[in-house]
């Protein structure tokens, strides 16, 4: 590993990793090649049988137990010399709290969701403890560093965040096959095994104001129906009686393709509803997962689907669900790897689909959109592993300087795919660690201390254990050392509006919001404002100063699991690892461009900085210091009829090349392979060489071949 000091560094430090996933393993495997001696990892997920493909520390055998205390075992076959802690528990339980933490050199971070990222970032900031960031999404991944006082945290800028979409899109006007699966998960789905007290706008008024039947008197299954019965009628009422009811509002289709209502009796006869699992004998055992499809006959997961198979698929899980899980119905929540509840929502999805003419689409696929799911490439977690052991050596030397973010890309950037960045300075603006205040716009009238709490202070500011000051009165606090009484009368406040809390917060109040876990405090300054636009802003608050999540329709994730995941469905267009979506490129900050129009600032003022700046007459064009080059074979500023003309006066006027030889002479002009590969590269027609020297020399070599100059 080089260096004494670099070795000795290495078996001093006591690291911690968080997240012993898709990264998590090949992290482990590496620190332990690289000499790290006291390794403590957090993971509270236990192993898949989806994890295998690439979690390659973990075996068939291994399903169902600790993926901390696994990889520590499997690790300590080929390295049974160094200390390794497994923690099979949350990151955000009590117990990792700021003095935790502070007994660590660094913090590695592989995680999957952004709740629990920021509750590290934090923990890192108030233990005044390096923190290493890092994501993957296919061919793409990310290492950052963050140093208190010296980077900026990984909260200073936006976050990508699952797509959402509209409820009155989702229950009324579907237009893509994503919406039909958060229907079908998010509404249906919870609706028939969920919390039967929750709230679900699962029933279509008519529009013309004309009484119904109340969707409790529709999902309510009377003491004297059979699971046949039971399924005919909520398939009937969610696909057809539904479909009529919002037909009804001639002015919502004016300008929209009309939805056609589908009942049971027209798509299978009598005969195939009765004998529907007919086939559960002879698949179903006690070793096996339920399984509708096992039952039915459908096998190939990548099959789409008819209307009639979907319809039998539906109706099978429901009588699954109700005749061999009954114990679980009202405590289920949608799990990706419930063979049975993906093959229910990807079932009733498809007919949604299929009633508003939407394309149907396999369980392979509406499984990734459901589950928000990302297949891996297993060698950029290895990539992204082995960066960020080079980073945290870096960090143990007190090396800062050279410190860098790194970016893996899928294609070249400016002739790399591992892009290096310097670290960002810290946001002035962040209020986790720049500690400045917040502004609220809220209708201090009508919103109540609850709403405050759930949609600003735990969504937005990510709070696990708030407490809320007003002055010197303490609204609210919750933690488990609180009197009974104590928190009763915090309770209380939860519903009561702002203006008449014990201590009134009005316009012009400024509120403390502190958390004692995370040790994080910020204040916020309340402005009262009337009236809100429901469609941009439901929450009916507006939080000013806060760095709000950028909105990504492309699943990206990272490939570990340490928290629950944001239960939302994104479009899965790409299709990468396994985890949740929140898992994105982890804190992805910057767009490709800002990332490399910094690099090329950065260089250029230091080249301006230089003795012999004044021959620069474009801080853009600066010389490379290397001789790589590489050959584009579709320059987007380039035609194939350009390059054609420009080959072929290249050929017949040798001049042109010879007047770049000898210009080379004297502006030092770099042609990797010598000017005979120049020549080779330059026949091809698209040519991209390192040529300094001007714009003048730039336009005369491009008369010869469409050749692209790049200046650095």
């Amino acid at each position: 590993m080089g260096s004494d000091l670099k070795t000795e560094a290495i078996k001093r430090a006591k690291v911690l990793m968080v997240g012993a996933g898709g990264i998590g393993c090949e992290l482990l495997k590496t620190l332990a090649l690289s000499g790290f001696q006291d390794v403590h990892i957090i993971d509270m997920d236990t192993i898949e049988v989806s994890n295998l493909n690439r979690q390659f520390l973990f075996r068939q055998s291994h399903v169902g137990q600790s993926k901390a205390k696994v990889a520590r075992d499997a690790v300590l076959k080929f390295m049974p010399q160094i200390n390794i802690t497994p923690y099979h528990a949350n990151v955000k339980d009590p117990g990792f709290n700021v003095d935790f933490f502070k007994q660590f050199n660094v913090v590695l971070n592989g995680l999957d969701n952004l709740d629990a990222r920021r509750h590290v970032n934090r923990l890192c900031l108030a233990a005044e403890v390096p923190l290493i960031e890092s994501g993957t999404t296919g061919f793409l991944g990310q290492v950052t560093v963050h140093i208190k006082g010296r980077t900026e945290c990984y909260e200073c800028q936006p976050k990508p965040t699952p797509k959402t979409y509209p409820v009155c899109t989702i229950t009324s006007t579907p237009s893509k096959f994503v919406h039909c699966i958060v229907w079908a998960k998010d509404l249906l789905f919870a609706k028939l095994f969920g919390d039967k007290k929750q709230e679900n706008d699962l029933f279509v008024s008519a529009g013309d104001g004309s009484d119904s039947v109340k969707p409790t008197d529709i999902f309510e299954r009377g003491s004297d129906e059979d699971h046949e019965q039971y399924g005919r009628k909520i398939y009937d009422h969610v696909f057809g009686y539904n479909i009529e009811v919002a037909l009804a509002n001639e002015e919502t289709w004016k300008s929209r393709r009309r939805p056609n209502p589908i009942f049971l009796k027209d798509v299978l006869p009598e005969r195939l509803i009765l004998q529907n699992g007919n086939l559960e004998k002879n698949f179903l055992t006690e070793e096996l997962p339920l399984s509708a499809m096992s039952s039915v006959g459908p096998s190939n997961p990548q099959d789409v689907w008819s209307l009639a198979e979907n319809s039998r698929i539906f109706l099978e899980a429901l009588r699954l669900f109700f005749g061999r899980r009954e114990k679980e119905i009202g405590n289920l929540t949608f799990d990706k790897d419930d063979q049975l509840a993906v093959e229910f929502v990807t079932s009733a999805a498809n007919i949604r689909a299929s009633s508003f003419g939407i394309p149907l689409h396999s369980l392979f696929d509406a499984k990734g959109i459901a589950g928000n799911i990302v297949h891996a490439v297993a060698t950029t977690n290895a990539i992204i592993a082995g960066l960020i052991v080079i980073e945290a050596i870096k960090v143990l030397q007190a090396d800062f300087q050279n410190c860098r973010m790194t970016y893996c890309l899928e294609h070249p950037a400016r002739k790399m795919l591992l892009m290096p960045v310097e670290p960002f300075e810290a946001n002035k603006s962040c209020y986790v660690c720049s500690e400045t205040p917040l502004l609220l716009e809220v209708n201090t009238r009508a919103s109540t201390l609850r709403d405050f709490v759930d949609k600003i202070v735990k969504t937005k500011l990510g709070m696990s254990l708030p407490l809320i000051m007003q002055g010197t009165t303490l609204i609210f606090e919750v933690g488990d050392d609180l009197e009974e009484d104590v928190a009763a009368n915090y309770a209380l406040n939860l519903d009561k509006v702002l203006v008449e809390l014990p201590a009134p917060v009005t316009s012009g109040t400024m509120l403390t919001v502190e958390d004692l876990q995370q040790e994080l405090s910020c204040h916020i300054n309340i402005k009262h404002r009337e009236e809100f636009d429901e469609d941009k802003e439901p929450d009916k608050m507006v939080l000013l100063g806060w760095t709000a999540p950028e909105k990504e329709s492309q699943v990206v994730s990272n490939g570990n699991s340490t928290s629950a995941a944001v239960p939302a469905a994104a479009e899965a267009t790409m299709k990468f690892e396994e985890a949740e979506v929140n898992a994105e490129i982890s804190g992805m900050k910057r767009k490709l461009s800002e990332i490399l129009e910094a690099t090329e600032n950065q260089e250029a003022s230091q080249i301006l900085s230089r003795p012999d700046a004044n021959n620069f007459k474009n801080p853009q064009e600066l010389e490379d210091d290397d001789d790589d080059v590489v050959v584009l074979d579709n320059y987007p500023e380039t035609s194939k009829k350009q390059r054609q003309n420009g080959t072929l006066y290249m050929m017949i006027n040798p001049w042109i090349l010879l007047a770049s030889i000898i210009h080379r002479r004297y502006e030092s002009v770099k042609l990797a392979g010598g000017w005979k590969f120049h020549l080779l590269i330059c026949i091809h027609g698209g040519c991209i060489g390192k040529l300094a020297g001007g714009w003048k020399f730039h336009l005369l070599i491009c008369i010869h071949g469409g050749c692209i100059v790049s200046y650095t």
